[in-house]
């Protein structure tokens, strides 16, 4: 099989090559950079006319792309007018080009995956949400929509499409599981805000083998959450990220001081509802890590 992946130098983009290519399969990477991806993937650019011609030989092309809604660093998380214009057009973008590409093919991908975040379903305390609940009226929710929304027009073109809703992704190699284990580290690790606030998290081993899981069987299409089955509360998280870092867990950060940092993108770490795969679930799928200590220690271990 051969997978083009746009957003394959990122997080998940990049365990998802590493284990595409450990498989025997081919993968090909679009980059604004195609030299400095890595040497073993096959970089493609973004010029049109190579686009058509590689995608007319991949039987499945994954959409990945898009700005970091946490930035690079902490001190680039605020969410400034010219930053969510950023995050919003390095999505539509990306998707409108990747359309266009497939509209001049004889021959498309047998299925596209398009990426999304369960920023969907909008802020709503406690209460929970699957595949059926409905889209949130904030911020996240609108990029969500707008980056499901750009790609839409493939299913018109006959496509099977998986949008994938992807949680919060624990690894060791980036995302935000580093940079909720700095304090920790320093022996000032604890609670952010009221605690109560919902992690709906998930393994980077259980990202990647739930998006091939959902490949490999045509009968799979539509919208899966790609999150672990059981959600854990932000004071639960710190317990157990204390505990397999051998950490105390006793310097709270107020919610009043996060807000004052970072502005609206404080709701990365402030807001949070549980959110379930079921339809994921229900394909038969078995996670590797179901359970968030496990989780934590696995990757801790490595």
């Amino acid at each position: 099989m051969k997978v083009v992946i746009a957003g394959g130098t990122g997080l998940i983009g990049s365990a998802l090559a590493s284990t595409l290519q450990d498989r025997g399969h081919q993968v090909g990477i679009i980059s604004r950079d195609p030299a400095g991806v890595k040497p073993e993937y096959q970089a493609l650019s973004w010029d049109e006319r190579a686009l058509v011609k590689e995608l007319g030989k991949a039987d499945a092309v994954i959409n990945l792309a898009g700005a970091s809604l946490a930035g690079n660093n902490p001190f680039q998380m605020r969410w400034t007018p010219k930053r969510k214009a950023a995050i919003l057009s390095s999505r539509l973008v990306v998707g409108e080009k990747l359309v266009e590409a497939i509209k001049e093919l004889d021959q498309p991908p047998e299925v596209f995956v398009q990426a999304s975040a369960i920023g969907y379903y909008g802020n709503q305390g406690d209460q929970p949400a699957d595949e059926k609940a409905p889209s949130g009226d904030d911020f996240l929710a609108e990029i969500c929509r707008a980056w499901e929304q750009s790609t839409v027009e493939v299913e018109e073109m006959g496509l099977r499409r998986l949008v994938i809703r992807i949680g919060l992704v624990l690894s060791q190699k980036g995302g935000l599981l580093p940079l909720l284990a700095l304090p920790f580290r320093f022996f000032a690790g604890g609670v952010m805000g009221s605690g109560d606030q919902y992690l709906s998290w998930i393994h980077i081993q259980d990202i990647v083998e739930s998006i091939l899981y959902l490949i490999n069987d045509p009968k799979h299409q539509g919208v899966y959450n790609l999150t672990a089955p059981q959600p854990a509360t932000n004071r639960e998280f710190a317990h157990h990220l204390g505990q397999t870092l051998r950490k105390p867990v006793w310097l709270p950060v107020p919610a009043v001081v996060l807000k004052a940092a970072l502005g609206e993108a404080s709701t990365l770490a402030l807001d949070g509802r549980p959110v379930y795969p079921s339809r994921l679930l229900n394909t038969g799928y078995q996670f590797a890590f179901p359970d968030l200590k496990d989780s934590l220690e696995d990757l801790f271990s490595r």
